[in-house]
């Protein structure tokens, strides 16, 4: 009979991945991580020999699949692309807590930006998701290199929301961003 599991890998990702989002990744210490998970500092070396660095990429890991199943394969998906830029929206704010969570990209983002050693991994996410809406903005009519443009600032402005939401104590800016991105999107501003 195989040991009891004492926090469950989804849950063991949340709790972990709440920590990087509150701390970023120099200020998550191994006591901080390990009162998140409910787990021993001995615990987490065993679930993770790679130390900080291993529960960081698989939490970004599992971002990276919750993106993938909840924004990019519906933005692939049929429908108009209307209803999958605001299918996008709805699943950014649930994700984001409305504008009260800080993005996991930018706070595992290092300082070095060329090698910080989430760096290719950040990249891809955001490459594949600048990908997912320019296709849904070429099939909505937009010339590729605009569509293109627009995806890209699209993808900005909402790190920038989150981060000027955090910094001013509102989710006021956020919700605002949200409220405004189709329209800039599609051009229908």
């Amino acid at each position: 009979m195989g040991r009891k599991v004492a926090v469950e890998d989804a849950e063991l990702m949340d709790r972990l991945g709440r920590v990087f989002r509150d701390v970023g990744y120099e200020g998550a210490s191994l006591t901080l991580l390990a009162e998140a998970s409910g787990l021993k500092k001995a615990s987490l070396y065993h679930r993770f020999p790679g130390g900080k660095e291993q529960m960081a990429r698989e939490v970004l890991e599992t971002a990276g699949a919750w993106l993938d199943k909840h924004i990019l394969s519906p933005l692939k998906g049929g429908g108009a692309p209307k209803d999958r830029i605001d299918d996008m929206v709805r699943q950014l704010d649930a994700f984001y807590s409305g504008g009260k969570q800080a993005c996991l990209l930018n706070m595992l983002s290092s300082a070095r930006i060329h090698d910080g050693p989430f760096t290719d991994l950040i990249r891809q996410t955001f490459d594949a998701w600048i990908e997912a809406l320019t296709a849904v903005l070429t099939d909505a009519g937009v010339n590729r290199t605009i569509a293109r443009k627009r995806a890209e600032r699209g993808v900005m402005m909402l790190q920038g929301s989150l981060v000027f939401s955090r910094g001013v104590g509102t989710t006021r800016p956020f919700r605002s961003f949200l409220k405004s991105l189709p329209g800039d999107l599609l051009g229908t501003a």
